[in-house]
């Protein structure tokens, strides 16, 4: 009968590797299974996933800004390109929404909007973030407690001679 010599090598190691394998230690009692251990419980987290919810993402108001004062309404006219202009409100609350309404001049129409207001860290810049997605962000530079000036859309002072400022009424 042939002998395998080859086989017998292959094994032998792989019985010296089967022999060095340990069974994990038993858990303590009453423990959960190691795959059970919940984490501790985060700010934010959300239940079931990894994920962290931002829990409050208000931004602080700068020192020395009074929020009750600086609420009121400022109106005027901003500057239309095809029409002879916008009159525009907005009501500034002091628990952090607003209320603006725009109407276009000559034409029967008006546009009425909602939502939150933060003010910029130096205190010289107010952010209107309407509750509808589908209407852009506005910024306004701080004039005055009775003047604020709508800023372009990247919040940078708006290049032209026309007025566009509104002021407290």
């Amino acid at each position: 009968m042939p002998r395998r010599p080859a086989s017998v090598l292959v094994l032998i190691p792989l019985a010296l590797a089967l022999a060095a394998c340990k069974p994990a230690a038993d858990p303590a009692p009453g423990a959960p299974p190691a795959d059970t251990v919940a984490a501790p419980a985060q700010a934010g987290a959300v239940a079931g996933t990894d994920a962290t919810a931002v829990v409050n993402h208000e931004r602080p108001d700068p020192a020395g800004f009074d929020r009750k004062a600086f609420a009121g309404s400022f109106a005027g006219t901003l500057p239309c390109a095809d029409c002879p202009g916008i009159d525009m409100r907005i009501d500034i609350e002091a628990d952090g929404s607003f209320r603006a309404s725009e109407t276009y001049q000559d034409r029967d129409t008006t546009v009425e909007i909602a939502g939150t207001w933060t003010i910029d860290a130096d205190g010289r810049r107010l952010l209107l973030d309407p509750d509808s997605k589908d209407e852009a962000d506005r910024h306004f530079e701080i004039v005055s407690k009775d003047e604020i000036r709508m800023l372009d859309t990247e919040g940078k002072p708006v290049e032209s001679a026309l007025n566009y400022s509104l002021r407290r009424g």
